[in-house]
């Protein structure tokens, strides 16, 4: 199977969510790349937490640039490579670990909490809405391995922070040419990735969007 693939070249944007992947997939627009719709990517987040990528290989091949969950899931980003492997990956990440977790946490107490200045408690997502009734609760149990007492444990999301940004880094240390890391925050870097992506330009910096 791998050699039907094997010289198709993807995009692929591997970041957390919340470190700037909305403002990343509007550069991919920019720089007329067809991008992935997400709705559907979001539904393989099933089939990823049995490892069953098969779909997910099937969708890739959509569009040439991806991002949110479930590529910026732990594997997935391995399976990609090895079935895309002339494909190209962007690590965004924020200022901090810190950083990341308040911006998380700010997101989804806005979107699911009825205290908004706490994040959700289990029971929240149960009864939260996004797809349908209590598909906040699956993503959270499917993503992460939280005690459902404390379901947005700092220590846990500080240390999967850090850990996600150290095995991308690890995994690509022999092969940096297909790895770039960018914070949206810092204007540099959107012209580094315009050169990692072999593209000209379009405006003076990422586009501002999905701040929190």
């Amino acid at each position: 199977m791998m050699g039907l693939f094997k010289n198709k070249s993807k995009i692929f944007c591997i970041g957390l969510n919340k470190t700037g992947t909305t403002t990343i997939e509007q550069v991919f627009r920019d720089l007329d790349f067809s991008v992935g719709v997400q709705r559907i990517a979001e539904f393989l987040v099933d089939d990823w937490a049995k490892r069953d990528f098969k779909k997910l290989i099937t969708y890739c091949n959509t569009a040439k640039a991806f991002q949110d969950v479930p590529f910026s899931l732990p594997y997935t980003y391995v399976v990609l490579d090895q079935y895309f492997p002339n494909s190209k990956f962007v690590l965004s990440i924020r200022n901090s670990p810190e950083e990341w977790y308040n911006s998380i946490t700010k997101f989804h107490s806005k979107k699911w909490s009825p205290n908004n200045n706490c994040p959700p408690t289990i029971e929240d997502l149960k009864q939260a809405r996004y797809i349908y009734t209590g598909r906040p609760y699956i993503m959270n149990r499917l993503y992460y391995t939280t005690p459902e007492s404390d379901p947005y444990n700092k220590d846990y999301f500080l240390a999967y922070y850090n850990r996600h940004i150290q095995e991308v880094k690890d995994y690509f240390r022999h092969q940096p040419e297909k790895l770039c890391i960018v914070n949206v925050s810092v204007e540099e870097d959107y012209f580094r990735l315009c050169e990692f992506l072999g593209k000209n330009p379009k405006t003076d910096g990422f586009p501002w969007l999905n701040k929190t």
